[in-house]
């Protein structure tokens, strides 16, 4: 088994198809289904004379192109590994990745070569390829057209390791998501069934894995001239006009780029009929987008989608089965509603013991474990697109348990099934708060505060033992004596407000907790 097989499959059955549009330079190129192919066995051509062998791993730094599929595609068929990280995380977090695995050959942007001169584990890298202008001490990858295409692909088992992803690492060392070419094929065929991929349509491409499984389906991938690495600041002008030109019909997207897409549409009168699913997920989508989206995209299907690294996708909701009950209950501290469970997994709610391990379980143990409607508690999955092991077992003590053999994983996430099995979610384990008053989910507070339209973005945190609500509202002025009204269930000791809350780096949409306590303290 190799999931190159699939690719292939797409280049013979849909060769003069679309399967890549992207604008390198800004102008617009476009690469058949067979011209993908073509590439990507020259490309192993050009591997194999690096003698790298299956089983190595290929660190690859490049941003989302036609390159990008193209180098993956060809580590694929040679059943080389591929690895990705975020070289936005810093030099430290590039060594400690490194460490973890430790790759044969370096596959990166001219850009990228360039980190080389600060970290130590990208030069001891042995065999480099660049993909732009010429770097001393890589092999350049523009000289793909002078090789002979390299044709076989490498029957790997189906537990043969294909890609590794890295966790941030924010709260300790970072931890290896390795996904073998049966679990990528199993993850694929859930997107498929959840997203609708169907072969011919046009598809705005945000998120890698989601591309990955359009070449794998024959869809048409529309990659963006935006930098996707940071979906928060992207100009959605280019974006309005490409959805508008190239007919797109789904995307799958940050909430935070399709806010600014979303406002953007929305202050200029511009609607996107084209466009019939949409899908946002890859942090919290509170249903005040998903009406936006609506707004732009009348004849659309508007999604929000729950996952992980480790189980993605989890669960969905449309924008239309929510109804005003469910509007009421999020309003009023009751969490976020994310949906029905998706049917290829296993989704239960056990009692909150995050931070101690759990053992193995006999059915009817976990069964009398697992917790009845309405009960918060962990949520745990299970599922063959459910990752079971991280690289050397590195966080499965924290993170994973059996059942009769089965592994589930802890999703760290804290939530409730209601009486329709629909999740909501109250956000992660450790953030609780249990003091003076009871038990609060700090994020079911700031699901309720997204339904104030002035309000952009909230955080609750404990500080000096106080229940603090941090709040962003960009130039305009807010009644904090009816917001504290309003949120009296939840004993607000003290509300500030500030221009701008601090969030990640990758999704520009989760809030950087350590960085928002730092500014809690400065403003003692």
């Amino acid at each position: 088994m190799n999931i190159a097989e699939r690719l292939f499959a797409q280049a013979v059955a849909h060769p003069n198809t679309p399967a890549l549009i992207d604008f390198p330079r800004g102008k617009r190129r476009c690469l058949t289904f067979a011209e993908v192919e073509l590439a990507s066995a020259r490309a192993a051509a050009l591997l194999l004379k690096a003698r790298l062998q299956p089983g190595d791993s290929v660190l690859v730094l490049q941003p989302m192109s036609a390159e990008l599929y193209i180098a993956l595609a060809a580590i694929f068929r040679l059943g080389l590994v591929a690895m990705f990280l975020d070289p936005g995380q810093g030099v430290q977090h590039i060594e400690q990745c490194c460490a973890l695995r430790r790759p044969q050959a370096l596959v990166a942007s001219d850009r990228a070569q360039l980190l080389r001169l600060v970290s130590p584990a990208l030069r001891l890298i042995r065999h480099k390829f660049v993909i732009g202008l010429p770097m001393p001490g890589a092999t350049a990858w523009q000289d793909l057209d002078k090789l002979v295409p390299y044709s076989e692909i490498y029957a790997c088992a189906p537990e043969a390791p294909a890609l590794i992803t890295f966790t941030s690492g924010s709260t300790g060392q970072p931890k290896a998501a390795q996904r073998s070419h049966q679990f990528l094929l199993s993850q694929h065929q859930v997107l498929v069934r959840s997203l609708g991929l169907a072969a011919g349509q046009v598809d705005l491409a945000n998120m890698p894995i989601v591309l990955l499984s359009n070449l794998a389906e024959g869809v048409t991938s529309l990659i963006p001239p935006v930098d996707l690495r940071q979906p928060g600041k992207i100009d959605p002008v280019p974006l309005a006009r490409l959805i508008q030109t190239e007919q797109v019909v789904s995307t799958v997207a940050s909430p935070a780029l399709l806010e600014r897409l979303a406002r953007y549409c929305i202050l200029n009168g511009i609607r996107l009929p084209t466009l019939r699913r949409v899908f946002s997920g890859g942090a919290p989508v509170f249903p005040w987008l998903l009406e936006q989206l609506q707004q732009i995209a009348p004849l659309a299907e508007i999604y929000a989608v729950y996952g992980s690294t480790e189980a993605e996708p989890m669960a969905k909701i449309a924008r239309s089965a929510i109804r005003a009950d469910d509007m009421r209950a999020m309003r009023n501290g009751r969490g976020l509603l994310v949906g029905q469970p998706v049917n290829e997994i296993q989704l239960r709610i056990i009692p909150d013991q995050w931070g101690t391990a759990l053992g193995a379980y006999h059915p009817a143990e976990f069964e009398a474990l697992c917790c009845e409607a309405g009960t918060v508690g962990e949520i745990v999955v299970c599922g063959e697109h459910v990752l079971s092991s991280y690289l050397y077992g590195v966080g499965n003590n924290e993170t994973k348990f059996s059942v009769d053999g089965q592994i589930w994983h802890r999703t760290g996430d804290t939530g409730y099934l209601d009486a329709h099995e629909r999740l909501w979610l109250l956000g992660r384990c450790a953030a609780q708060i249990n003091d003076r008053h009871d038990i609060l989910y700090p994020f079911s507070v700031e699901t309720a505060v997204s339904f104030q339209p002035e309000i952009r973005r909230s955080a609750l945190i404990v500080h000096n033992g106080r229940r603090l609500l941090m709040i962003e509202v960009p130039a305009k002025e807010l009644s904090i004596e009816t917001l504290q009204k309003a949120l009296g269930w939840a004993h607000i000791d003290e509300i500030r407000i500030y221009p701008h809350i601090p969030v990640d780096k990758r999704h520009n949409a989760k809030i950087d907790y350590p960085a928002l306590r730092k500014l809690a303290a400065k403003d003692n």
